[in-house]
């Protein structure tokens, strides 16, 4: 059968997360069906009358949009488990970016079987379309496109990266051409990933990170994301650390530095955002970040449980969200598991706030769907409605942890998580069944990371600015008894 015209319908879907239009939000139907043909959906609600290739039975399932993850660095992070989760700098802000991180991770030979087990794990929770900011490595696209995912390629390019000799100081090694030959890189992937033959590809424009580039390459990277017409995001006010040393530079806060090179408006995706001026780790004589944010349209990509591991929070998804402000949510690190993101934004927004309203299952939904969707310029994901994309999941509404059930996605998000996720669909075909990845060997994957997790470890000594052993930098969770 011709897969481009096939219709698949569910019929008598016990709950149904429907797009409503006329209020512009998420609503539950009961008893509905969906049906897709093809890459595209063509009914959402009851009686579906028209052609059926495959019919499947709803009454024990939840239907919803897939998920839209507009920030994750599949190419190492989940080498990482295990070693960062303890580890946070008291002399660099608690961040462990700048002396943990480099020193544990894959080489080039190991992105590919990094961003296979965050494929793999994406697709498990209900990802359908995935911001994956990776450096161009060999593979990649292609990698990308046979795991089934809606792929943005993300190709991060910089002036500069920072390294830290001796724990407390940071320094910035500028490379001579200003970053340029990593632009032209960038660019050369952003390209091919337009004109892919998946047809499932798209692109953005993402200088690493603020610290990290020139004016000159962040102004280039924002006229080379006009001209593709796509997005453009960058990691701004993600630390303590980046925020002192653009004030030390510049006399003006990360997200000021940005709307001064005319870089925050529209069509801008501002990774992180946490430290801005009215944070209450900074001190700093003015409060107008907010405002400023606020008034330029720019998206904020949310990613808590990175964040949260090193004490941090954004203050607050409330706040953010009550101003207007487009959130999306992404996974960033470990683990790729989008429901598991979605459970932490809500609890710790309502930390952050010290009250529920503002943080609720409706809210981080959103953001987690059509919010991203809104980030990346899109009406045709993130929603269940005709003409959108069929990117699809189905929950298993008798998993154990579903149940009892009276509310599916509050069960889903604070209870159950990929664990009742069964099936998922993207651009109408299937890329999960009954639980399991069917694109992608998992399996075998998660075998080539244990061999690269020994690599890893043998070579912290060497990277570490310490100069000790894995095991010291990074102590297992309990003291390993010496009889074994």
């Amino acid at each position: 059968m011709d897969e481009t015209n096939k219709t698949t319908v569910i019929r008598n879907a016990a709950w149904l997360v429907a797009w409503d239009e006329a209020t512009g939000g998420h609503e539950y139907r009961r008893d509905c069906d969906l049906a897709f043909r093809g890459n595209s959906i063509v009914h959402v609600g009851p009686g579906y009358e028209g052609p059926a290739d495959e019919v499947i039975a709803g009454e024990r399932l939840m239907v919803m949009p897939g998920l839209v993850n507009i920030h994750s660095h599949p190419l190492s992070e989940p080498l990482g488990k295990g070693f960062f989760e303890d580890l946070g700098n008291p002399r660099l802000g608690m961040s462990g970016l700048f002396d943990y991180m480099p020193v544990y991770g894959p080489d080039e030979a190991g992105m590919g079987v990094c961003a296979e087990v965050a494929y793999a794990e994406l697709l498990k929770s209900g990802v359908t379309t995935l911001v994956d900011l990776s450096v161009p490595y060999p593979g990649w696209l292609e990698l990308l496109a046979a795991s089934g995912l809606r792929g943005i390629v993300a190709p991060m390019h910089r002036s500069a990266r920072w390294r830290c000799d001796n724990g407390h100081e940071v320094t910035y090694d500028w490379s001579p051409d200003g970053g340029e030959a990593s632009f032209r890189a960038a660019l050369e992937v952003i390209d091919r990933a337009l004109n892919h033959e998946s047809g499932r590809l798209g692109a953005m424009v993402t200088p690493a990170q603020i610290d990290t580039c020139t004016p000159e390459l962040l102004k280039a990277s924002l006229a080379a994301a006009r001209e593709r017409g796509v997005p453009f995001q960058i990691h701004a006010a993600q630390s303590l650390v980046e925020f002192h040393e653009i004030t030390r530079r510049h006399g003006m806060t990360p997200l000021e530095w940005l709307a001064s090179l005319d870089l925050l408006g529209p069509g801008t995706i501002v990774a992180h955002c946490i430290f801005i001026d009215s944070h209450s780790w900074i001190y700093w004589g003015e409060r107008d970040d907010f405002q400023r944010l606020t008034a330029s349209g720019a998206a904020v990509a949310h990613c808590p449980n990175v964040f949260v591991r090193h004490g941090m929070l954004l203050e607050s998804f409330a706040r953010y969200r009550d101003a207007g402000i487009p959130l999306g949510l992404g996974t960033d690190t470990f683990p790729h598991n989008m429901l598991e993101e979605m459970r932490l934004a809500c609890l710790l927004g309502r930390v952050a706030e010290r009250r529920v309203e503002g943080t609720t299952t409706a809210d981080v939904f959103a953001a987690a769907t059509v919010g991203g969707a809104q980030a990346l310029d899109r009406e045709d994901i993130g929603r269940l409605v005709p003409g959108a994309k069929a990117d699809v999941v189905l929950v298993d509404l008798d998993a154990p942890t579903m149940q009892p059930l009276r509310d599916p996605l509050r069960s889903l998000i604070f209870a159950a998580a990929e664990r009742a996720v069964r099936d998922v669909y993207v651009d109408g075909k299937q890329v999960v069944r009954d639980g399991e990845v069917v694109t992608l060997d998992l399996a075998a994957a998660l075998t080539r990371l244990e061999t690269l997790r020994g690599k890893a470890e043998a070579e912290v000594p060497a990277k570490h600015w310490s100069g000790r052993p894995g095991h010291e930098v990074a102590p297992l969770a309990l003291p390993l008894a010496p009889d074994g």
